[in-house]
């Protein structure tokens, strides 16, 4: 069906191992470790601190990762929730009596840093390699310098233009990111010293540790960094800057282990991870639309788009309602994708009309029938644009273990600690001041996070990692990447570069929850006629630039094909996105 399709670069096919990383240095890393013996989970951990290193506009080592992994020995799916805590200083009273009423940019926003814990954790109970070996091509780039990437300049550039940028608030950002006052040519070598001592001293406690085993090794750089000096550095930093983060909130962190959430679609069944993250939207989506002649609608017509964004719609609108913490919310996401309520949501869709603002949440009680459930925007939202960061890595080993991980955390939000080169994580962001609202700030709770990485099944094999930065825009894009290949017969680089749209028709997940009502995105090779015809039925359209990046989602899959052994990478050109493979 997709034969004739052109696209601007070639699908990487290969039949050993095969990785897709937001940066060609990530992949670079990736690829070396599995040449080197790793596996899936070695490769994916070292290509996702690369990315941590070289794309610091979009993630940090200090920041979240959400992990899924797929260990092939077992036949089993696990995830890693990579999401840090609010401190136990912190609640909703705080910010409404204390700072205005606001989330605010800056140390404040902070909550326990859990990359760290997230790559060490997956690296000790599913990887082979020590933690010296996949840290090792960060280090040579922190160290020796990278070519300082164009990403970088763009968004360093523009938030120093800005009014309202941050970058120079901080002295010990800037010290890292503007040496000696400015801000580095694109392509000049950059250097990240403190980052790199930051990695040394890891390493350092690894070595001294490592008698006992390789996870013994492990343990004591995480024990350095959540236990030990790193962490009352931390501490020490957050009270220094009028911050809420303690020792004792870095001491008793730990990242979670667990199944992942599961839906399906017709043959596949879809793996992400919890409510605690927007990942279960892909899979409420697809299930959704299941029984859905999608071809015959005709790809990227009026009426395929119309019906996957009012889908998408429905979703956001649940997520709105019921996503948050399971440690502190009841979220039931069982009742949310059965097979019951995810036909009634689907019947709740107009052909033709749009939703002009976002629909209802379902109710439950009423088996997903939204004709008397009230939308829960509790305050009226901030009218205005989205707000993006993050990156993505997947990894598929000769051994057909999977690695799926969204790293995040863009140093815009809070200012790096001295000496380190890392932030604290700035995803208090993605949490709500409102009474009852499922993701309110509440001391130890986790914000509800927009990175999500996925996988798909086939009956019952490995059949794709997949996954994007882009905020809101990831289960969108997640969920034309997958339709693209599954049901559109395009293979995974076809499937990335084809034109896109995105809703914004729901409160954003970032801090002040802008708002576009009946807002349709899409991208400027989406023909007129069609863009005509989704104004007609109630859609605020918005055309975006012929491949627009972020706002749009920038994929990574890899496609296994068991009958013939060949993975196919996909890599998105919309940014600097590669797969490598052999």
């Amino acid at each position: 069906m997709a034969r004739g399709i052109s696209t601007y670069r070639p699908p990487i096919r290969g039949t050993t191992h095969m990785i897709s990383a937001g940066h060609s240095l990530a992949a670079a890393a990736g690829y070396r470790i599995l040449e080197d013996g790793g596996n899936a989970i070695d490769a994916g951990v070292a290509s996702g601190i690369v990315i941590n290193t070289v794309l610091p506009e979009n993630t940090s080592f200090g920041g979240v990762v959400p992990i899924m992994i797929y260990d092939a020995a077992a036949d089993s799916v696990v995830t890693i929730s990579g999401l840090g805590r609010w401190p136990r200083k912190a609640s909703a009273g705080f910010f409404l009596d204390q700072a205005g009423g606001e989330i605010p940019v800056g140390i404040l926003r902070s909550i326990v840093p859990a990359a760290v814990d997230g790559w060490l954790t997956a690296l000790e109970r599913y990887g082979t390699m020590t933690f010296e070996q996949v840290v090792t091509p960060a280090l040579e780039l922190a160290e020796q310098g990278l070519p300082f990437p164009a990403t970088v300049h763009r968004a360093l550039r523009t938030d120093l233009d800005s009014d309202d940028g941050v970058l120079r608030r901080w002295p010990s950002s800037s010290a890292v990111f503007l040496p000696g006052g400015r801000l580095p040519e694109v392509g000049k070598r950059f250097l990240q010293p403190e980052l790199a001592r930051t990695f040394t001293r890891l390493v350092g406690a690894e070595r001294a540790s490592s008698s006992p085993g390789r996870e013994a090794g492990i343990r004591a750089a995480r024990d350095l960094f959540y236990r030990g000096e790193i962490a009352e550095e931390m501490a020490r930093f957050s009270e220094q800057q009028g911050g809420l983060i303690t020792y004792e909130d870095l001491a008793e962190f730990s990242v979670k282990v667990e199944p992942p959430v599961t839906a399906s679609f017709k043959d596949y069944e879809i793996f992400t991870c919890g409510p605690w993250c927007q990942g279960p939207v892909v899979a409420q989506v697809l299930q959704m639309l299941e029984h859905d002649d999608l071809p015959a609608l005709g790809h990227n017509s009026p009426e395929y788009i119309h019906l996957l964004s009012q889908a998408l719609g429905l979703a956001f609108a649940d997520r709105h309602q019921y996503y948050g913490d399971p440690d502190l919310v009841d979220v039931p996401i069982d009742a949310l994708l059965s097979n019951v309520y995810t036909r009634a949501r689907r019947a709740a869709i107009d052909p033709s009309r749009a939703f002009a603002e976002m629909p209802p949440a379902g109710d439950l009680s009423n088996g997903g029938n939204t004709l008397d459930a009230a939308a829960t925007v509790a305050a009226p939202p901030v009218v205005g644009e989205q707000e993006y960061d993050t990156s993505y890595t997947c990894v598929v080993d000769r051994w057909g273990n999977a690695f799926s991980a969204t790293p995040s955390d863009a140093l815009f939000h809070t200012p790096i600690v001295p000496g380190l080169g890392i932030i604290m994580s700035g995803r208090g962001s993605q949490s709500w001041l409102e009474p009852d609202h499922a993701s309110r700030v509440e001391p130890w709770k986790r914000p509800r996070l927009t990175p999500n990485p996925s996988m798909a099944f086939r009956d019952g094999k490995l059949f794709m990692p997949f996954g994007c930065p882009g905020g809101d825009a990831q289960p969108q894009a997640m969920v034309q990447l997958f339709l693209n290949i599954v049901e559109f017969g395009m293979d995974a680089q076809q499937a990335i570069e084809a034109p896109r749209f995105t809703s914004s028709n729901f409160p954003n997940s970032f801090w002040p929850h802008t708002y576009l009502p009946g807002r349709l995105n899409i991208e400027g090779r989406i023909p007129p006629e069609v863009r005509d015809d989704l104004a007609g039925r109630g859609h605020d359209v918005a055309v975006r630039n012929d491949w627009e990046p972020m706002s749009m989602g920038v994929l990574s899959a890899i496609v296994v094909d068991h009958e013939s052994g060949v993975l196919t990478g996909g890599a998105d050109p919309r940014r600097d996105t590669y797969a490598i493979g052999r």
